[in-house]
């Protein structure tokens, strides 16, 4: 084969004469650009290591430092106070050296530990400064002086340019809440929930909890945030994510939509190819740490670090608890496509493939016609089921990966996936949104979500899927990182791929072909029947439950941010009041509701709860039900739940909220082998509305105004009580929210797409309200005749 001849580097044949040595002059000159690519990329990371290590200061201000301190030798002026006299007098070797020099060395020493107190004090002051959280709290639109200050004071300590990690030694810590604050707040939240006898209980409880075990438990949590980095981060890894055995695929993994309205070429080879190439610029910007941090109001930093395990990760399972391993440097992507695995290797002569040569390597296992391997078709099922296994055969993943997957041709395939940048899956059937068919949203979702349950790697860090019309999505692994932080990539890619990169009139990558690379090489199996029969079983059990997610993707239209901000109040809290008016409505009764809120404003901070259905949102929804309300009165009850819901949500920003804290408490107790019923209790309470919202992070990048089809369609995620409902939803620009909402089809009282309708109905509701209130203020207005208006005037 001409391919097998081009990868072959040089030949050697032995003669009777001596050995005659043939070097391909291509692939010397590819291992000297690739070397070439390494020493720079290692110079740029240690430069911009330097830059992040110094910052806020910068290494120019440690010469100003050093220019200063020598010319005070020459002003006889010492600004050491000694210092430097003394340092020259106790140097060693000083015998070896003049008097000039001895003063010279002396003096960069001092200059050199005074630039680094100040960068040390630079970065307290700033770690203050963002302690800081009284701007959170106030009303939007109004900054108090004191912020303004705060403001200023944050600009100035935080220099200029600053890198993706520069902020990371300023982020403050985590705080731990008292337990009095959070016992308060946690009896407040279950009130609404709970009958007087059921409250009673839950009050004694907590009461024997503080009295008891409280003390006790809090001393614990607090040595462990003054030694970790953040008190939370680590154990919600572990305990929720890695040390859970139910099957990660719907229960765990969530997704990310393509654009909703346009599709840049129909061509899944060209689509994939520029979305795979603005992926590794990304990726390049991320480990060199190029990237621009996230502000909150241009100016707060969040913390930066879940970024760092996006490319190069997977999850491995195994008996009692899995564990991620993040790689560096990994030079290649594995692709599904019908049954089979390809390696495709994605640099060439020191630098990434093209567009449009990674193009041609799609489109090249497109044109594949080769049948799966035996047990190849269904391998990734083992990543989709079931965790806890059965007792005939316990932890199936992880046993099978240990027996059948540590030797030979199938640990070299194994360690291809685990160990690539990341996992594409080529797709044989179309998706995406579709105005001509009504439920095209739902099956996108569900084709993102799960699949056919063996056609993505679900353990992967995320799973890159590409359709034949052109869409694309992911399918993202949960215990590394949070929505946001794929969502930021995502947002870079699409429009990378959509305003920089593009395609040509007939719907190709941009750029020439170079047909002269090497294909795409098939991953090699040899997968006994036992391994096999662990495989179906695998499947069997992840199609039941892919079978079983009800999904509904509602696109809603009549009005969006725009409208609800005019109305004075958060859009976040307007959206979470009317998932209260339909939960009531869909059910008949409250229930615990979870909705997402992260704290990266505190170094290694992941996310919080925040407990939507509070006494002012019950008391909001029975207005709306009860005949005997005005719509003034139901107005003024929405105002004050808003305001409530607004408040939760920024202490829960801000390191006061009460899950984490007493997740921590309730993992301690266990440590320590102390019972506690109120923990128990606690952790045990099921989430039967889990909520979520995707954020737009870089409005920047594509002008919705200018581009009004280029608009996300955010993502979601499955439900996370069998008897519940899972809502995402999205706030695109001024006119659009997505809703994707999920259920199972096993329970008789839960139906995703009758959900859908009512959450519609419920922001129509309170809309009505808000209209009907502008109305009577413009009637009211009105009443005055000219007259009365002229005496008032005068």
């Amino acid at each position: 084969m001409a391919e097998a001849h081009q990868a072959v580097g040089f030949q050697f044949t032995v003669r009777p004469d001596g050995v005659e040595l043939k070097l391909s002059q291509e692939v010397i000159k590819n291992i000297y650009l690739s070397g070439l690519t390494a020493w720079k990329k290692r110079a740029i990371q240690f430069k911009n290591g330097v830059l992040a290590g110094v910052y806020p200061a910068s290494p120019s201000s440690w010469l100003i430092v050093v220019i200063a301190m020598m010319s005070s030798l020459y002003t006889r002026v010492d600004p050491s106070l000694g210092m430097i006299e003394a340092m020259k007098e106790n140097l060693p070797y000083r015998d070896c050296m003049s008097v000039q020099t001895r003063a010279v060395l002396s003096a960069i020493l001092f200059a050199t530990g005074l630039w680094l107190f100040l960068i040390y004090l630079l970065r307290y002051t700033l770690k203050a400064l963002l302690s800081y959280h009284g701007w959170i709290f106030e009303s939007h639109g109004k900054m108090s002086t004191s912020t303004k200050v705060w403001l200023t004071l944050v600009k100035m300590f935080s220099g200029r340019r600053p890198l993706l990690y520069s902020f990371q030694a300023s982020l403050p810590r985590l705080p731990v809440p008292s337990v009095d604050d959070t016992i308060h707040r946690y009896l407040e939240s279950v009130r609404p929930l709970l009958v007087s006898d059921e409250y009673d209980q839950m009050v004694t409880l907590a009461k024997e909890f503080k009295d008891s075990k409280a003390a006790q438990l809090q001393r614990y949590l607090i040595l462990k945030s003054w030694w970790a980095t953040n008190y939370v981060s680590d154990w919600w890894e572990e305990y929720i994510y890695l040390r859970s055995r139910s099957p990660i695929m719907v229960n765990s993994n969530f997704y990310i939509m393509d654009l909703l309205y346009i599709t840049p070429t129909h061509r899944q080879a060209a689509r994939a190819g520029n979305m795979v190439h603005a992926m590794l610029q990304y990726r390049r910007k991320l480990e060199r740490g190029e990237h621009a941090p996230l502000r909150a109001l241009g100016t707060v930093p969040m913390c930066s670090t879940q970024m760092e395990r996006m490319f190069n990760t997977t999850r491995l399972p195994g008996i009692e608890t899995d564990a991620v391993l993040h790689l560096t440097d990994r030079k290649h992507l594995i692709v599904y496509h019908k049954g089979r695995f390809f390696q495709v290797w994605l640099y060439t002569g020191g630098r990434h493939l093209l567009p449009s040569e990674l193009e041609l390597q799609f489109q090249r296992i497109l044109n594949d016609t080769s049948e799966p391997q035996q047990g190849e078709l269904k391998l990734a099922a083992l990543t989709a089921g079931n965790r806890h296994g059965s007792p005939a055969a316990p932890v199936p993943w992880a046993r099978a990966r240990s027996k059948y997957f540590s030797q030979g041709l199938n640990k070299v395939s194994l360690d291809a996936i685990e160990s690539a940048a990341f996992f594409l899956t080529l797709d044989d059937e179309p998706q995406g949104y579709d105005q001509a068919r009504p439920r095209s949203l739902d099956s996108y979702a569900k084709s993102l979500l799960h699949g056919k349950c063996y056609d993505r790697w679900f353990d992967k860090s995320f799973t890159l899927i590409s359709y034949p019309n052109g869409k694309m999505g992911i399918n993202v692994e949960h215990s590394w990182a949070d929505a946001p932080i794929v969502g930021h990539m995502w947002e870079y890619v699409l429009s990378t791929d959509c305003f920089q990169l593009g395609y040509t009139e007939e719907g190709h990558c941009k750029g020439d072909v170079n047909k002269g690379l090497p294909y795409p090489s098939r991953l090699q199996w040899q997968i006994p029947v036992e391994c096999k029969s662990i495989i179906e079983a695998s499947y069997v059990s992840a199609k039941r439950i892919a079978d079983d997610v009800d999904f509904y993707g509602c696109l809603f239209h009549e009005f969006g941010k725009g409208l609800i901000k005019k109305c004075r109040t958060s859009p976040d809290a307007f959206i979470q009041m009317a998932l209260q008016l339909a939960q009531f409505r869909d059910q008949g009764l409250f229930c615990l509701t979870y909705e997402s809120s992260m704290t990266r404003m505190f170094r290694d901070g992941r996310t919080e709860t925040v407990r939507s259905c509070t006494s002012e949102a019950v008391a909001f929804v029975k207005a709306m039900e009860s005949a005997d309300s005005t719509n003034a009165q139901r107005l003024a009850l929405f105002r004050k739940a808003a305001d409530k819901h607004q408040n939760m949500y920024r202490l829960a920003m801000t390191g006061s909220g009460i899950d984490r804290h007493l997740l921590c408490l309730y993992i301690i107790s266990k440590y320590l082998n102390v019972d506690s019923p109120f923990l128990k209790k606690v952790l045990s309470e099921p989430w039967r509305l889990s909520t979520s919202q995707t954020p737009q992070q870089q409005l920047n990048l594509v002008d919705i105004k200018k581009f009004p089809k280029y608009v996300g369609a955010g993502g979601g995620f499955g439900p996370v009580a069998d008897d519940g409902y899972g809502v995402s939803y999205i706030i695109v620009g001024e006119n659009l929210i997505t809703f994707h909402i999920s259920s199972k089809f096993s329970c008789p009282h839960t139906d995703s797409y009758r959900f859908g309708q009512h959450i519609q109905k419920a922001m129509l509701d309170i809309q009505a309200l808000f209209t009907e209130e502008k109305q009577r203020q413009t009637v009211e207005n009105g009443k005055h005749t000219p007259l009365e208006n002229g005496k008032k005037h005068i």
